[in-house]
């Protein structure tokens, strides 16, 4: 991918007494008395804004937190409580700045918070007068909320459309990269794990990577369905009888290239979906009328496991079993500790995933983790985020 990097501007002294816009995401969960709970997004932020800092820019940042009204301010929805903790972390005091359209004080080697963006009315819609309004604050915009990448509002991609340059940020330079190695140019074989607990969320995902991969490895609910279309019987596993017709398609196009859909051959099922439901390792040929399939076997994860250890590109979105039940961990824990064993670039999103990642603590294993959900599933989805389009554009005019 072509694209501005702001890291590229600052070493050629480009961003010195300029005016730098960063779009960051710095939404954060709170509890009821406004306190953040998890502050990673916010640690995350840091290097960009220290960068630019570094480089002698005079600094805005500004993020969406919640799902305010636009152009209705409650205190809950105020990035007040970010701006506080963003000052402890960067020791130093970063001034909140309200209606802030029109314009910001703000000098080289200082830097500002502009209150929540989701405030300003036209900023989900991508109002084209609040963009420039944006983009004339500017010098620089830099875009470095991946979280926010799959999203055409007024401060992630109308900003990046009129300011005078539009570049990416560390963070979503790197997710940027991380992706083009994982999809445009794999090194294979390209090994795909998509699991949930439906297909039906899925179903554009597994379309989209059918055509893409040489393995394509369900789990969860979707492996459940893809049972059921291979004609064998899940009990009263969760399933979605009115995708087999769907799962078949996946299973055509992947053989037609050669590839494959491994259909598992062992299970561990349950009479009841409970923490302390008696766990029964069973070949899948044998399900009973009564069972609930909650993990996948050990021959299936050997198999599927020898497959991660061979493979030149892992993606990962979502744990094989219901990891987060001990005796129906052993699945998602084989997946895990094969992908941080494998030699293969490796990348991985998705709440669950990271959720077992941290569970099994491979983070350092694992090339790439992903902090976008919803624009991580869009790339797996063959989508173009907006912000990538944009960036790409501007990277070229």
């Amino acid at each position: 991918m072509n694209f501005i990097r702001f890291s590229d501007l600052c070493a050629k002294d480009r961003a010195s007494g300029q005016r730098v816009f960063i779009r960051a995401d710095l939404n954060v969960p709170q509890d009821d008395n406004g306190r953040i709970t998890e502050d990673t997004r916010i640690r995350a932020s840091v290097p960009c804004l220290q960068m630019a800092l570094d480089a002698g820019a005079a600094v805005m940042v500004t993020s969406h937190l919640g799902r305010p009204t636009e152009g209705a301010f409650k205190p809950a929805d105020s990035l007040a409580p970010v701006a506080k903790r963003l000052g402890e972390l960067m020791q130093r005091e970063i001034p909140l700045v309200s209606n802030w359209t029109d314009g910001v004080a703000v000098q080289p080697g200082q830097i500002v918070m502009l209150e929540n963006c989701r405030m300003n009315p036209g900023e989900k819609k991508n109002d084209e007068a609040l963009a420039r309004k944006m983009a004339a604050l500017c010098d620089i915009f830099v875009h470095d909320a991946f979280g926010t990448a799959h999203r055409a509002e007024a401060s992630t991609y109308g900003i990046a459309q009129f300011a005078k340059v539009a570049c990416a940020g560390p963070l979503l330079a790197a997710e940027m990269d991380a992706i083009a190695k994982a999809l445009a140019q794999p090194r294979r074989p390209l090994v795909a794990i998509v699991a949930g607990s439906k297909v039906s969320t899925k179903l554009t995902i597994l379309q989209a990577l059918a055509g893409k991969v040489d393995q394509l490895i369900v789990g969860g609910g979707i492996a459940n369905t893809f049972m059921l279309a291979a004609g064998l019987n899940i009990g009263k596993s969760l399933a979605e009888p009115g995708l087999l017709n769907d799962a078949r398609a996946v299973i055509a196009a992947m053989k037609a290239r050669g590839a494959d859909v491994p259909i598992p051959t062992d299970v561990v099922t349950a009479k009841t979906f409970a923490a302390d439901a008696v766990a029964t390792v069973k070949a899948a040929a044998e399900v009973a009328d009564d069972d609930l399939i909650l993990d996948i076997g050990p021959d299936t994860t050997a198999r599927l496991a020898a497959m991660l250890k061979a493979a030149g590109t892992i993606v990962w979105n979502g744990p094989v079993g219901v990891f987060e039940f001990d005796a129906f961990a052993k699945g998602t824990e084989g997946i895990a500790r094969a992908i941080a064993a494998s030699s293969a670039f490796s990348i991985a999103g998705g709440g669950d995933t990271l959720a077992a990642i941290a569970k099994y603590g491979i983070e350092k294993q694992v090339d790439y983790i992903s902090t976008g959900g919803g624009a991580f599933l869009e790339v797996l989805e063959g989508k173009t985020l907006p912000a990538f389009e944009i960036l790409q554009k501007r990277a070229g005019s």
